[in-house]
């Protein structure tokens, strides 16, 4: 009796992805410690508090795992079901922003609603409630996506919209992450490659008018390419991005001893956070942040794999797209850290500051979490059919 009781105890208890657990944890540990450090200069001569931005990020941190809790409780046909109610509500929340009294301005870019007294980055749950679709949207039009080009068209207007709403905060960098994500959805539940080459050509050439019209902004593009051109300017803080990863050698100098991050490297705690970890740990510390990442990355295919070999499609890309997400955002901000890409306002998930972005990051890996869950419970039964049907 006990013996089935316990049993019982353990079919009903969350079965979970332990090794995924552990490498969440640990990034999100390492990104707490190192925005201490990252934070500590800037946050005492802003508001006298030391600790401020480490506090602020720590409670968005509770924040989000606890909604992250309560999403991984519902079944993930929730979302597949919810359909166009999920674009629409992104598309309202980034029309939002840009309404006079309700965006919020910084540095020039007004990408933040202010909500009771809390600003939240729009593009962060934009970005997420597209995702949730367009891997629905592979599934109940794959036949349309796979033969024509109507089928590719309409869910790429919606990204379209999105991405138009992006440019006008302006926001290129989550634009372009944006379609890559939409791109790489798309074309795992079957789109036409020629369809899909023939948006990437019409995007990137969007992209370079988009620069050639806007000195400042083909200024920002092009100064990574020879940032010593312009020291004290456009090249100023990617100069002092790549003086900081130099500065780590093999094993960094310590934590806590970096130089950079005090008042020569802007936005040290946010954007180039990557900078200030290399130089406090090192090359070796580096590459291990990085693995960190790629087995990340790692598991959500492998997640995403399992459960398209179950037939649960949607879960599948649902996965995929969050693999492609974080790939794409990990590659770009330390891409622009090292100097071989534009710089691009993208933080690095889990480390950098950013509620919103963590707050989103959490909730998305809590539905990673649940799909990797839910293929575990659907792999189960055809097991115990076969026993029953034997005991019968």
């Amino acid at each position: 009796m006990s013996g089935r009781r316990s049993q019982i105890q353990a079919t009903a208890a969350p079965m979970v992805d332990v090794g995924l657990v552990v490498i969440i944890g640990l990034l999100l540990g390492a990104g707490l410690i190192v925005l201490a450090s990252a934070s500590i200069a800037l946050a005492d001569r802003n508001t006298g508090a030391p600790l401020f931005y480490l506090e602020r990020q720590a409670v968005a941190a509770l924040f989000g795992i606890a909604i992250g809790v309560g999403v991984f409780r519902l079944p993930t046909d929730i979302w597949e079901r919810a359909g166009l109610m999920l674009p629409c509500l992104a598309i309202v929340l980034m029309a939002t922003v840009l309404v006079p009294g309700l965006g919020h301005t910084v540095n020039g870019s007004t990408r933040w609603l202010r909500v009771a007294g809390v600003t939240v980055q729009v593009a962060e749950p934009a970005r997420l409630l597209l995702l949730m679709y367009l891997a629905g949207y592979a599934v109940r039009h794959g036949d349309e996506l796979r033969r024509s080009l109507t089928g590719f068209l309409k869910p790429m207007v919606l990204v379209a919209v999105c991405c138009a709403l992006l440019l006008a905060q302006p926001d290129f960098g989550s634009a372009v992450v944006l379609v890559g994500i939409s791109l790489a959805l798309l074309f795992a539940g079957g789109a036409r490659l020629r369809d899909l080459l023939g948006f990437t050509a019409l995007f990137v050439a969007a992209g370079v008018g988009l620069a050639l019209a806007s000195p400042y902004r083909l200024a920002r593009i092009t100064g990574f390419m020879d940032p010593w051109a312009d020291p004290y300017g456009s090249g100023f803080q990617l100069i002092q991005s790549l003086i900081a990863i130099g500065s780590g050698e093999w094993l960094g100098a310590g934590l806590g001893a970096g130089v950079q991050k005090l008042f020569y490297l802007p936005e040290a705690h946010t954007d180039f956070v990557f900078a200030v970890f290399a130089e406090e740990f090192g090359l070796l510390g580096s590459l291990l942040l990085i693995l960190l990442f790629g087995l990340l990355v790692w598991r959500a295919l492998c997640i995403a794999q399992s459960a398209a070999q179950l037939g649960r499609f949607y879960q599948a890309n649902l996965a995929f797209g969050f693999a492609v997400w974080q790939g794409m955002q990990v590659f770009i901000n330390i891409g622009v850290n090292m100097g071989v890409l534009p710089t691009k306002g993208l933080t690095l998930p889990l480390i950098s500051y950013g509620r919103s972005s963590l707050i989103i990051t959490l909730i998305g890996l809590a539905l990673l979490l649940r799909v990797d869950h839910e293929n575990r419970l659907a792999a189960l039964r055809p097991a115990r059919t076969g026993r029953r049907r034997r005991r019968s």
